[in-house]
C-alpha cells in the first residue's frame, strides 16, 4: 500500500515517531526524518525557518513529492510560574508553526492522494497544572488540521491524532495505572502508529479534519470527589 511513496516524519528519531517511521518503512516507503537527536536522514531543529527550507529542499531534491507528511516532533514543556517568553515561543514554533511551514512549503509537491498527519494530545481538550507552553502548542495543532484541511481540499487529506498516556518504552503496566484507564491498559507507539498508516490509506478516503483521540477512554472517565476512592485535596 506504501511501496515507493515518499513519508515525511518530524521528530521520528525516537518514541511514538520512531515507529510511525519503522511501520512506514516496514510497509515499502521511503521515509524522510528531521529530528534534533541523530537519525539517518537530516538532524535539524524544525523551531527554525532556514532549517524547514533545507529540510523540504533536499525531500524534493531526493524525490520530488511528499506522499505523507507527519507533523510529530514535540514541543517544550513549560509551565505558567517558569516559563519565559522565548520558550513559549519555541513551543509554538515546534508544535504550530513548523507544522504550518512545512504544510506549506511542499503544497506544490503533494502527490495525488497525499495526506498530512498531525500529531496533538489529549492535552488539547485537559489539563494538568504547569503545562501552558506544551498544552497551547498542541490545542494549536488540532485547530490548525481544520484549518489545512479546508485550505487544501480535493489536494490534500489532513488529520490529527490526540495521544494520552503513551509509554514509549513498551512498558506493561498493572494496578491502578493500567485499571484506571476503561481501555484496561496504557498505550504504547504502535497504538498511534496503526492509526497514522489508517489515515494514510485509502481506506480513510472519505475522513479529513478530524482529530482521533487514543487514550483509552480516559478523556471519557468522569471523575468526582469521593468517585472510585478518588479524593480532592487542594
Amino acid at each position: 500500500m506504501f511501496r515507493d511513496k515518499v513519508v515525511v516524519v518530524t521528530g521520528g528519531a525516537g518514541g511514538i515517531g520512531k515507529c510511525i517511521c519503522d511501520e512506514f518503512a516496514n510497509a515499502g516507503a521511503n521515509v524522510c526524518v528531521i529530528d534534533i537527536k541523530d537519525n539517518p536522514y537530516f538532524v535539524g531543529d524544525i523551531g527554525n525557518e532556514e532549517t524547514l527550507r533545507r529540510f523540504a529542499e533536499r525531500v524534493i531534491e531526493e524525490h520530488g513529492r511528499v506522499d505523507v507528511l507527519v507533523n510529530n516532533a514535540p514541543p517544550a514543556m513549560h509551565g505558567l510560574d517558569s516559563c519565559t517568553w522565548e520558550q513559549f515561543q519555541q513551543a509554538l514554533n515546534v508544535g504550530v508553526t513548523a507544522p504550518f511551514y512545512l504544510s506549506k512549503l511542499f503544497t506544490p509537491y503533494f502527490a495525488p492522494g497525499a495526506s498530512i498527519i498531525n500529531i496533538s494530545s489529549s492535552r488539547d481538550r485537559m489539563s494538568q497544572p504547569q503545562t501552558e507552553s506544551y498544552t497551547a502548542a498542541k490545542g494549536g495543532i488540532a485547530a490548525l488540521t481544520h484549518a489545512l484541511a479546508v485550505s487544501l481540499a480535493g489536494k490534500v487529506r489532513v488529520n490529527s491524532i490526540s495521544p494520552g498516556w503513551i509509554d514509549t518504552d513498551y512498558a506493561v503496566y498493572d494496578g491502578p495505572d493500567a485499571v484506571q484507564q476503561p481501555a484496561g491498559r496504557v498505550g504504547n507507539p504502535l497504538d498511534i502508529a496503526n492509526m497514522v498508516l489508517f489515515l494514510c490509506s485509502e481506506k480513510a478516503g472519505f475522513i479529513t479534519g478530524e482529530n482521533i483521540c487514543i487514550d483509552g477512554g480516559q478523556t471519557k472517565l468522569m471523575i468526582y470527589h469521593n468517585d472510585w476512592g478518588w479524593q480532592y485535596q487542594p
